[in-house]
């Protein structure tokens, strides 16, 4: 017998417990079969989940590491990014996006984002391009990959690397101009993934991994992420230890024959969410674009109060992102101003996140909207 919406009492917005009790007896069997034969560092599970998530995006190569932030700070280093350099970016994401180029002593450039997708909006990247400009970070937020044409072709007219930050986003696709269906991650000259436990794809702690195409660059990233190690104990230049576990490769080989069962749900999910509040400022899809809905973000003006009516009825909800890269203090010193990014920083005052995993039972969506409606309402 089917739960009714009385019945419902609370929806999480993320409940793990729904992805991994139908698979419990393979993860563990996959965890077993690592304390067995004991190569917790680049066991064969690594190079099984690199060849698998290569040949999923359509890349080349995949080269694992220990976290989505890593795979950009990795990225950036192959490609001799540093001190002095310039690297374009969106203002409205995680930290990670922005904190990664700074690291490695670069600059941040930030720019305002489409008031519809929330991505990067590429009209306004070509005026932050000077002399320094190494390179451009679009960041596939929320699920959808960035349009990625128009940044291409910035790209290729003034010779800048292009990262794409999907670590949102494995499995996003788009069409481009001449009608070819590319994943994220394949798009520019390295893509960066997480597997964050609240990924679609995620796994049982810290992850990530990098595509691209080109050999000597696989070469160079599999060597930073090992101490700028080649041979062992022999070192040309100061990388860092970025390795992907084999305990959390072992997972995500389970996990990753589900994943478009996973994403399939999630959008069937946002598909009722859709028609349930297609009065509001719901998630906007490109006709060119699919989206893995890692978020389904609403934009509303009367946020807060709204939230604390989620709140009492027991929903999971969150902020994606409540202050923009821009304005944050780390910062300050780049002389950003409130203004800067007026569309990015009315986001943050209004965006909030609502459930979306593939676990939701059609009661729970119900549930769902049933108190959003009323909360909108009542405020």
């Amino acid at each position: 017998m089917h739960n009714t919406v009385k019945d419902i009492t609370s929806v999480p917005l993320l409940d793990l417990n729904t992805e991994y009790e139908p698979i419990a007896d393979q993860v563990l069997s996959a965890i077993k079969t690592v304390y067995e034969h004991k190569q917790f560092i680049n066991g064969p599970e690594v190079y099984e989940l690199e060849h698998a998530i290569a040949s999923y995006c359509g890349s080349r190569h995949a080269v694992g590491c220990s976290s989505g932030t890593d795979a950009l700070l990795l990225s950036l280093m192959s490609l001799g990014i540093g001190s002095g350099d310039e690297v374009i970016t969106t203002t409205f994401s995680f930290f990670a996006t922005a904190g990664s180029i700074a690291r490695t002593g670069a600059t941040p450039v930030f720019v305002d984002v489409n008031p519809q997708t929330f991505n990067i909006d590429p009209s306004l990247i070509e005026a932050k391009i000077t002399s320094k400009t190494k390179a451009i970070m679009p960041v596939h937020l929320f699920g959808q990959m960035a349009d990625m044409d128009p940044i291409m072709a910035i790209a290729k007219k003034h010779h800048l690397f292009v990262i794409e930050d999907a670590a949102q986003a494995i499995g996003a696709s788009y069409t481009n101009a001449d009608g070819v269906t590319k994943k994220a991650g394949t798009v520019g000259d390295i893509g960066c993934f997480s597997f964050f436990p609240s990924k679609n794809l995620g796994c049982m702690g810290d992850g990530g991994i990098v595509t691209c195409h080109d050999d000597s660059l696989a070469e160079q990233l599999n060597v930073i992420k090992n101490h700028g190690s080649k041979p062992k104990y022999y070192h040309s230049f100061v990388g860092g230890n970025f390795r992907l576990d084999t305990l959390q490769a072992a997972v995500l080989n389970v996990k990753l024959p589900y994943l478009n069962d996973h994403h399939k749900k999630r959008q069937e999910n946002a598909l009722f969410y859709n028609s349930q509040l297609s009065d509001l400022q719901i998630p906007f899809v490109l006709d060119t674009h699919s989206s893995i809905y890692n978020q389904y973000t609403l934009n509303l003006s009367n946020r807060d109060k709204v939230i604390s009516s989620l709140n009492d009825a027991n929903i999971g909800s969150c902020i994606y992102y409540p202050v923009p890269l821009h304005l944050q203090q780390c910062f300050a010193h780049l002389g950003y101003k409130k203004g800067d990014c007026p569309i990015a920083e009315t986001l943050c005052d209004n965006v909030l996140s609502i459930p979306i995993f593939s676990g939701l039972t059609t009661e729970h969506l119900d549930y769902v909207v049933t108190h959003l409606r009323e909360a909108i309402s009542t405020h």
